[in-house]
C-alpha cells in the first residue's frame, strides 16, 4: 500500500468517525468507532482464515458455509490460531446486509431493519467464543464500552439503529485489504484515529496516548543495538502505542503492560490484536500498577512508560508500601501528591540486568527536594542506575503544556562514571496549537545518546563527582549551558547616536516654537520659544 493509499484510508475512517462526533464528546465517540473498526477487522480476519481452510472444499466462500461439522472444524482451528471465532452470519458484512442501508450522496436514507440486538449478540458471541481458551483474558469484556442503548446515539431505539446502521454501512464500504497489506498499515490508521481523538480530548488525552515522535525516541533508546529482545513492558500502557512502537524498532518476543483505566485497557488490547500481535504474545492487565502490580517477579529487557504526571497515590497512607521491595531500600517514599518517583522505582525493580528503561516525567523530578531528593540521590549515588536525562520541548503532550523530560535507566551501564544530559527543549516545529518533534529532531536526540559526546548548547556527559557537587540536582541548565551571549554594545556609538537624536529634537522644538509664535499661540510645554 502506498503512502497515498494509507492517507486515503485514514481520511475515510476519520470521516466515518465524525458521523458520531456531533452526538457526543471525543472520548465517548472514540470508543464506538474504534470498537466497530475492530469488529470489522476481526470479521475480515476470520473470513480470510476460513476461506484458506476451504480452498479444497466444494464451498469455498465462508460466508455461504452452513454445514455444522465444517463450522465446528473451522471454529477449532480459529480458536487456536486467531483466538476467537465468528460464524458466517456474524460477519460484519452479513450484519450490514441485514441493516439494508444504502449510502447516497445526501446520506439521509434510513433502514427499517433493526440490527442493534443482533450487533450486541455478535459482540457478546465474540467474547464468549474465547471462554475456556488461552485467549479468554485477552477478549474478556472487550466490547463493554460500546453501549448500544445510550441516548447519546439517539433518543429513540430507531434513531440509534439508523445511526449505527449508517456508520456500519460506511465502514463496510472501506476495503481493509487485509490479504494484501502489512498489518502495520491498518494499525497505523487505527493509531491515526487515536491521535485525532487525543487532540480533541483535552486533559483526558494524556491517559491513553503518547505522541508518536516521543514514542519513537523512547523505543529507539531502549532497543539500541539489539536485533531482538525477549520482552517489553509498560506499567502505564494506555492504548499500547509505546509498546507497539518498540515492535517497530526490533523483534519482540512478548509484550506486557498494565493500565488502570478500564476503557483504555480495552483499547490497548484491541490495538494489540489489530496490529496482528498474536494473543499468546501479549499480556495486558487492568489494575493500579503501584498498589496492585500484576507482573510481580518478572524482569523485562525493555521498559517504557509515560505515567500520569505527578499523580496521587497512597504512599505512606498504605503501610505495606514501606516494606514493599520496590520502595523499601530508598529510605523514603514518593509523596502521596506526586507518584513520579514511585513509577521510577517500580521500573527499576522490574528492569532486567541487561535491560534499558525510559520514562517520561515532569521536570520537577530533576530538582524537587525532600523525599524525592533522597530517592534521586540513592538512584545516582548508591545504585548508579541513571544513564541519561533528556529535556523535551514544552507543549508536546496532550492534556498539558508543561515541558517534560526522559529518564533513561540501566542497571549495567557501560559508561558508569557520568550521566548524559541532552537539552532538546528548543527543537520542535509548530503544529496547530501544539509543538511536535520532527524525524530530524528525533534522530538528533538518538544520535546524541548513542555517541555520548559533549555538543555545545545541546549535550554534556556530566561526571558523577560534578553531580554530587550540585547536591544531586539534575536541573538540565546546570549541565548544558544554552545561554546565548548578546553581541557587545559599542557604547561610544550609542553615545554619538544619542547626541544626534538630542540635536534633532532641539531643532524640531525650535521649528514648532516658530510655528506657534506665527499663530499667536503658546508653545507646547517643554518647548523653548
Amino acid at each position: 500500500m502506498t503512502e497515498e493509499q494509507k492517507q486515503k484510508l485514514e481520511a475515510q475512517l476519520w470521516k466515518i468517525a465524525n458521523e458520531l462526533r456531533g452526538k457526543m464528546g471525543a472520548d465517548e465517540f472514540r470508543d464506538y468507532i474504534l470498537g466497530f473498526i475492530f469488529y470489522k477487522y476481526l470479521s475480515e480476519k476470520q473470513n480470510l482464515f476460513a476461506n484458506r481452510l476451504l480452498e479444497t472444499e466444494s464451498i469455498k466462500d465462508y460466508a455461504h458455509l452452513k454445514d455444522e461439522e465444517d463450522l465446528d472444524a473451522i471454529k477449532e482451528e480459529s480458536l487456536e490460531k486467531l483466538g476467537y471465532f465468528l460464524r458466517p452470519d456474524e460477519l460484519f458484512s452479513a450484519l450490514t446486509i441485514k441493516g439494508n442501508i444504502k449510502i447516497d450522496e445526501d446520506d439521509e436514507e434510513a433502514t427499517d431493519n433493526f440490527i442493534l440486538e443482533d450487533l450486541q449478540s455478535i459482540l457478546n458471541a465474540i467474547e464468549q467464543s474465547t471462554m475456556g481458551n488461552e485467549s479468554e483474558d485477552d477478549f474478556n469484556k472487550l466490547f463493554e464500552d460500546i453501549d448500544l442503548a445510550s441516548t447519546k446515539l439517539g433518543r429513540s431505539p430507531n434513531a440509534r439503529n439508523n445511526l449505527i446502521a449508517k456508520v456500519l454501512a460506511h465502514l463496510d464500504a472501506v476495503d481493509f485489504r487485509l490479504e494484501e497489506i502489512d498489518s502495520d498499515v491498518l494499525g497505523d490508521a487505527y493509531e491515526y484515529l487515536i491521535a485525532q481523538f487525543a487532540s480533541g480530548a483535552g486533559k483526558k488525552a494524556g491517559e491513553f496516548y503518547t505522541p508518536a515522535q516521543v514514542s519513537k525516541v523512547l523505543a529507539k533508546i531502549v532497543t539500541m543495538g539489539k536485533g531482538q529482545i525477549k520482552n517489553a513492558y509498560d506499567p502505564a500502557c494506555g492504548s499500547g502505542s509505546l509498546l507497539l512502537r518498540i515492535g517497530r524498532e526490533t523483534k519482540v518476543g512478548e509484550f506486557f503492560g498494565q493500565e488502570l483505566n478500564r476503557t483504555t485497557y480495552n483499547l490497548c488490547r484491541m490495538n494489540m490484536i489489530l496490529h496482528d500481535v498474536h494473543y499468546s504474545r501479549f499480556d495486558i492487565r487492568q489494575e493500579d500498577t503501584l498498589e496492585e502490580p500484576q507482573h510481580e517477579g518478572m524482569e523485562f529487557e525493555a521498559i517504557v512508560a509515560n505515567p500520569p504526571f505527578s499523580a496521587q497515590w497512597k504512599g505512606k497512607d498504605n503501610p505495606l508500601n514501606e516494606t514493599d521491595d520496590r520502595f523499601s531500600q530508598y529510605g523514603a517514599l514518593a509523596p502521596t501528591s506526586k507518584a513520579d518517583f514511585a513509577f521510577v522505582q517500580h521500573i527499576i525493580y522490574q528492569l532486567a540486568d541487561n535491560g534499558t528503561g525510559a520514562v517520561v516525567l515532569p521536570h520537577g523530578v530533576l530538582f524537587r527536594g525532600a523525599a524525592e531528593g533522597k530517592i534521586r540521590e540513592y538512584i545516582i549515588k548508591d545504585q548508579n542506575y541513571l544513564d541519561a536525562v533528556i529535556g523535551l520541548p514544552p507543549n508536546v503532550f496532550y492534556g498539558t503544556s508543561i515541558p517534560a523530560c526522559i529518564l533513561v535507566l540501566k542497571k549495567c551501564r557501560k559508561q558508569d562514571d557520568d550521566i548524559l544530559f541532552i537539552d532538546a527543549s528548543a527543537d520542535f516545529e509548530k503544529e496547530g496549537n501544539k509543538n511536535r518533534l520532527t524525524d530530524l529532531h528525533v534522530q538528533k536526540i538518538v544520535d546524541a545518546y548513542a555517541k555520548r559526546e559533549s555538543v555545545d548548547k545541546y549535550a554534556y556527559a556530566a561526571p558523577l563527582a560534578e553531580i554530587a557537587e550540585n547536591g544531586y540536582n539534575l536541573n538540565i541548565p546546570r549541565y548544558v549551558d544554552t545561554f546565548e551571549e548578546e553581541e557587545p554594545v559599542d557604547l561610544e556609538a550609542v553615545a554619538n547616536e544619542l547626541i544626534q537624536l538630542e540635536d534633532g529634537i532641539e531643532e524640531t522644538d525650535s521649528v514648532i516654537a516658530g510655528f506657534c509664535e506665527e499663530l499667536g499661540i503658546k508653545a507646547p510645554f517643554g518647548l523653548k520659544g
